[in-house]
């Protein structure tokens, strides 16, 4: 069970390979959601998303001998190149499962990072099968995107990073929002604030028909999507919470919040238009939560993580011609 202990010695292997991300602020942005918006900028980090970091610490805790052999990792994109570079940076391979619908610029940037991408389609086919199946022929240690305790360790020091960069600003308390697919990220953020910044509050943030995490905190039970795919936020689509992440979820984490497309894409434009950042759809839901459903949210000040930002040029363009007028 990953625990603050695992955080901190992951924040040590990581030390400067991940980019201290950034709070940012705007006054357009707070006048909008009537409270005060923080937005933790991990479209910056390399690799466009949070991903490097768990990617790191899971490739760095493996034991040399196991190390080299490689690794396999399945992802819809920004797990893939998280791993991607770590596998790179060790000198490595890395073979990376990702579904045929994945926005291209994230398949093209995972190949870029060294590794070999398999194809498959999500809705008919069993990427864990396919996994196990490359991990066993070719002695390949598989990285799962979510349920893994080494990577929810490094997601987790978005967390710690959360409670510092608070801390020198004086927030004592406020919410933290957080793009949530299978959990890994929020778990790690929610253990990491729950020893860090115990004033702070950890809430799931989905769209709406893939809200799997929120009706399941609600139900007290793993809960799946009916559907698995046709959401412009595919970088936070999965079945369902993990079997890890969801306890730690049930613990630390308030009521989750479900948005529409149309607000996450309309976050993007803002977040581009007033922070001068590009997010992705699936990375933005966060920010849409905190400007859109403030009526449930408790806090004068919100923390909103910018997961990711690799999207397709195209699906920007088109954000911006609904939104940034």
């Amino acid at each position: 069970m990953t625990d603050i202990a695992m955080i901190e010695a992951a924040r040590e292997r990581i030390g400067a390979e991940a980019i201290r991300t950034p709070l940012l602020s705007s006054p357009f942005l707070d006048d909008i959601a009537g409270r005060r918006i923080l937005v933790k900028a991990e479209c910056l980090q390399r690799t466009g998303s949070f991903k490097f970091r768990g990617g790191w610490s899971a490739v760095s805790g493996l034991a040399p001998e196991i190390r080299k052999r490689g690794v396999i990792a399945f992802s819809s994109g920004n797990h893939a190149q998280g791993v991607a570079l770590a596998a790179a940076l060790h000198d490595i391979p890395s073979v990376i499962i990702m579904p045929d619908d994945a926005p291209k610029i994230k398949i093209e940037n995972t190949r870029a990072y060294g590794a070999e991408v398999v194809l498959f389609d999500r809705s008919k086919d069993d990427r864990d099968a396919i996994g196990a199946t490359l991990s066993k022929d070719r002695g390949l240690t598989l990285i799962r995107p979510y349920d893994e305790p080494l990577v929810i360790a490094g997601q987790g020091t978005v967390g710690l990073e959360i409670a510092e960069q608070g801390r020198e600003l004086g927030i004592e308390n406020a919410e933290v929002l957080v793009p949530c697919g299978g959990g890994g990220l929020t778990s790690g953020t929610a253990i990491a604030l729950s020893a860090k910044a115990p004033g702070y509050t950890v809430r799931t943030c989905e769209p709406q028909a893939f809200d799997d995490v929120a009706r399941s905190l609600a139900s007290g039970r793993i809960e799946r999507n009916e559907k698995l795919a046709g959401s412009v936020c595919d970088a936070i689509i999965t079945p369902q919470p993990g079997n890890i992440t969801f306890p730690i979820m049930t613990q630390h984490c308030g009521p989750g919040i479900a948005v529409t497309e149309d607000e996450a894409l309309h976050a993007m434009v803002l977040a581009f238009l007033r922070l001068k950042v590009v997010v992705e759809p699936g990375g933005a839901v966060a920010l849409a939560a905190a400007l859109f459903h403030g009526a449930k949210l408790k806090s004068d000040t919100v923390v909103a993580v910018a997961s990711g930002g690799n999207v397709d040029p195209e699906i920007m363009a088109q954000a911006l011609s609904r939104f940034g007028r």
